[in-house]
């Protein structure tokens, strides 16, 4: 899936300004909906790659208010609605995630992961399935999802270690991370380090003896593992793109900050937890028979709670990785 590329010349500037004149009272208030552009209102609904209306509106009020307070330049903007399934079944993962470039008519809907949760054995359990999420919230070490609004911010790259092709060449794998900055309920995204990477991770551990390598440690050794794609599985928390996606989109905000509205807010779930759901809010209607009643699990409820098992709890020592078997 390719996103189209959007010059950032004197068109794309003058169409942003053209868009915030046209929607100036929209970009006062991040609360208030804004008229849709005919070409855009073609992608709302409740389907798959589309986008739901309080979505749209959310995100793009959001977006217009950061750009009228000069905080934005970049022509496109991102929002993501995890009440939708992020694993259709078969292979086919939902597309949740959506870039929006209005400048250039452009529209994206593509797959991000949702937070996991935990399951605190015997205490609390907070976990979400690979299908759907249930539960979502702001506490430190509880890998949940918050929603809300979020800007992007720096970029880190860094070393995880070596890992096998197939073609039996050892590669590098760095991943890339795009901190976000989030407000209200979401304002802690950083202490979390809440952000956006490649849903791509090293399993199975080991050190293999690399003495030449200028990634190897004193005595000459280098991490080595198996590289692993969970695009269709669950994150820590952070929204985890599939590694192309992940490669465009970081592309796109690199020394260029954007928003991210992520929903749902603790407000819609409280809505359609109580079943007399507020104007303007709704859910997925096949997650919400799969998980019955979504609930927001608020910091100070919550990491008191983690912060007593992880005393209850304490985790064994930490272990050196073990040497490479094979040669």
């Amino acid at each position: 899936m390719r996103l189209r590329s959007v010059p950032l010349g004197v068109v794309v500037t003058l169409s942003l300004l053209a868009i915030i004149v046209a929607l100036t009272a929209s970009a006062r208030s991040f609360a208030a909906p804004s008229a849709v552009p005919a070409w855009l209102e073609a992608h709302v609904g409740n389907g798959d790659g589309q986008i739901s209306q309080v979505v749209l509106e959310r995100a793009r009020a959001l977006y217009l208010k950061k750009v009228a307070q000069g905080a934005v330049r970049n022509p496109c903007y991102f929002a993501m609605d995890a009440t939708r399934p992020g694993d259709l079944g078969n292979g086919v993962l939902g597309r949740r995630y959506y870039v929006v470039c209005e400048a250039s008519q452009s529209f994206r809907a593509i797959s991000s992961g949702h937070g996991g949760g935990r399951n605190l054995k015997g205490t609390v359990d907070f976990s979400n399935g690979r299908r759907c999420a249930k539960n979502f919230g702001n506490a430190m070490d509880s890998e949940l999802t918050a929603g809300g609004a979020y800007m992007t911010s720096e970029a880190k790259t860094s070393f995880k270690g070596f890992y096998r092709t197939g073609a039996k060449q050892d590669v590098a794998f760095q991943r890339t991370f795009i901190q976000f900055d989030g407000e209200g309920e979401a304002a802690n995204a950083r202490q979390r380090v809440i952000g956006g990477h490649a849903a791509q991770v090293l399993r199975g551990m080991c050190m293999r003896k690399t003495p030449n390598s200028s990634y190897a440690d004193h005595d000459g050794f280098v991490p080595f593992g198996k590289l692993v794609d969970y695009a269709g599985g669950r994150s820590n928390g952070c929204t985890s793109w599939s590694p192309a996606d992940a490669g465009q989109l970081i592309s796109m905000v690199k020394d260029n900050p954007t928003t991210l509205y992520i929903y749902p807010e603790s407000r819609d779930i409280a809505s359609v937890a109580s079943g007399h759901s507020a104007s303007g809010t709704y859910w997925n209607a096949s997650c919400l028979k799969e998980i019955g009643k979504p609930k927001f699990w608020p910091r100070k409820m919550l990491e008191p709670v983690i912060a007593q098992y992880k005393k209850d709890h304490p985790a064994p020592p930490a272990q050196p990785l073990p040497i490479c078997k094979e040669p």
